[in-house]
């Protein structure tokens, strides 16, 4: 056997040695590089992802062809999911809860009854604790899309067999924390266990004995010329009053006045009054609020502005003075004269002229008041442009704090309810964007009743309740879909916002007496809302046309 070198042994052991060490040196710093990413890498938010997007719609120019789709309007709960409600003790009601409380009310012995064939052959007594557990899981049965909350105690109905039960609710797919009212009335009867069994159930707001009595009613002497609907007490916009003098002196404001954002499209209005409302969150203040809108041409059947329009009847006051600290303007500017009237030391002001001066250059500033006053010509006067730059890594819009108003949503869920919550829809985009044969060259011919119709039947099945929300202002337009579906549209309803109305009670009330106009933006708003809580939903840019939603080449 030949010995092996001496020589040759070291160096190939070296070479080993070497070749190993080169590789745990590659996989140390592979593992160091990802560790690295790891840490560093934060995964695209959608919520801020959207940002950009958000700035484009909402700040464009407008120019003759190529204008916002104003058929759908987004606002915060259907943006994003909603922090949860303070009253959070309305817990959902779930059949282990109704079979909780049926132990509780039967007990063990609960099969025998001596008094049950008594009652099978007379009347229902609507006050014992059985009828309501038996709507109860009657209506988790029938209505899977309904999250309910609470109900009130059953009363008597028209006949004897007959009960009315109401309940407080919310669609699962509402994101806000909201609750709705419905009352209904159930035909019962007794079965051979002596259990009782809902045989019939009344539609929408059938069980008008459950109701909760008018206000108006309530009122002697007095006879009401129309039927007055229930009122909605739940809804508290009343303007918040800062108090004493003392209360307004402690406080910290921020003040916008002038700018070139009045009348302009509702986007552009929004996307303003969310920066002022962020710069306000930002700076710890409070945020003086206009109440007084200017609705844009847009929206409204003359074709003109409309100036004098109140906040409170497109969004929801009540919430936004839970969310943010905010003071209505003639409030505060009545608290603000009523001060340097009785005090010889008046209220520390400071004045920005320009947009230029940012949050962040006021963040220590103790001055009572942050007057920014927008008084240059446009665009250098829009309110948004506070938010530019480098504010914008400061100033977070709350969208959250933006909800429509619930009298809308009433509205929504009157309509919802109407259709028993089993209902698809499709959102049919029309107007001028169907006439603009550029910028949308297919989209009249993809949404003539005839192709929606071919469309239609390989998306919805036939006889369903079919919710159109569309800008077509022709309403016979979608006849020839009536052969195949139940067909809804949103002016099917107008007795929702007609004089006898529960809408029409309320916003007289915000408007000193004087009726208020149902009008474009209302109407898109509830269109809106409807369409979400579709069990099945159709878009007109994605399953009805193959044109882009803005215009040619932008898919």
């Amino acid at each position: 056997m030949k010995d092996s070198s001496p020589i040759t042994e070291p160096i190939g052991q070296n070479l080993i040695k070497l070749i190993g060490n080169l590789c745990f040196s590659v996989f140390v710093f592979s593992v160091l590089i990802f560790t690295v990413i790891a840490i560093t890498y934060q995964p695209p938010d959608p919520w801020l992802e959207s940002a950009p997007a958000l700035t484009r719609l909402f700040t464009q120019s407008e120019n003759a062809t190529f204008k916002n789709d104003n058929s759908l309007l987004n606002t915060g709960e259907d943006l994003q999911l909603s922090a949860a409600s303070p009253d959070s003790g309305a817990n959902p009601i779930t059949e282990a809860a109704i079979e909780r409380a049926e132990e509780g009310i039967l007990g063990p012995s609960s099969k025998a009854n001596p008094g049950c064939h008594e009652m099978a052959g007379g009347a229902v007594n609507c006050s014992d604790p059985r009828i309501l557990i038996a709507v109860e899981k009657f209506n988790l049965r029938a209505f899977k899309s309904i999250v309910f909350l609470e109900y009130q105690a059953p009363v008597s109905g028209s006949k004897p067999d007959e009960c009315d039960v109401a309940w407080r609710f919310r669609n699962k797919k509402e994101k806000s924390w909201r609750k709705y009212r419905d009352f209904r009335r159930f035909k019962m009867e007794i079965g051979d266990n002596c259990e009782y069994k809902v045989v019939h159930s009344g539609g929408w707001h059938s069980g008008i004995n459950a109701r909760r009595p008018s206000r108006s009613n309530a009122t002697r002497g007095t006879r009401a010329k129309i039927s007055t609907p229930v009122r909605d007490d739940e809804i508290n916009d009343t303007i918040p009053s800062l108090g004493s003098d003392a209360n307004f002196r402690k406080g910290r404001y921020l003040y916008y006045s002038g700018g070139g954002d009045y009348c302009k499209e509702m986007n552009h209005y929004l996307w303003s009054f969310l920066c002022g409302l962020g710069e306000a969150m930002y700076l710890n203040r409070t945020f003086v609020l206009d109440l007084n809108m200017c609705l844009p041409a847009t929206y409204n059947p003359s074709n003109k502005d409309e100036e004098g329009k109140d906040f409170r009847y497109y969004f929801d006051f009540e919430h936004l003075k839970e969310v943010a600290s905010v003071v209505e303007e003639s409030e505060f500017l009545k608290d603000r004269k009523r001060w340097d009237k009785s005090n010889k030391k008046k209220v520390p002001v400071r004045k920005v002229a320009t947009y230029k001066v940012t949050p962040m250059q006021l963040r220590k500033d103790k001055s009572t008041i942050i007057w920014r006053q927008f008084d240059a010509p446009e665009p250098e006067n829009y309110w948004y442009r506070v938010c530019e730059g480098q504010a914008a890594k400061y100033i977070q819009r709350p969208w959250h704090a933006l909800w429509k108003s619930k009298r809308l949503m009433n509205i929504v869920s009157e309509i919802s309810g109407r259709m028993d919550w089993d209902f698809d829809a499709v959102h049919v985009v029309r107007g001028e964007k169907a006439q603009n044969k550029e910028l949308w060259p297919h989209l009249d011919a993809d949404t003539s009743p005839d192709a929606l119709l071919l469309k239609l039947k390989g998306l919805i099945a036939p006889w369903r309740n079919l919710y159109i929300a569309t800008n077509e202002p022709f309403y016979n337009y979608f006849d020839k879909l009536r052969s195949q579906y139940t067909v809804h549209l949103l002016d099917d309803y107008r007795e929702l916002w007609s004089n006898t109305s529960e809408w029409y009670n309320e916003t007289m009330l915000l408007n000193k007496g004087r009726p208020v106009e149902f009008d474009g933006y209302m109407r898109a708003a509830v269109d809106t809302e409807v369409l979400y809580r579709a069990k099945t939903r159709v878009e007109t840019f994605y399953n009805l046309t193959k044109d882009c939603k803005d215009g040619i080449n932008t898919c």
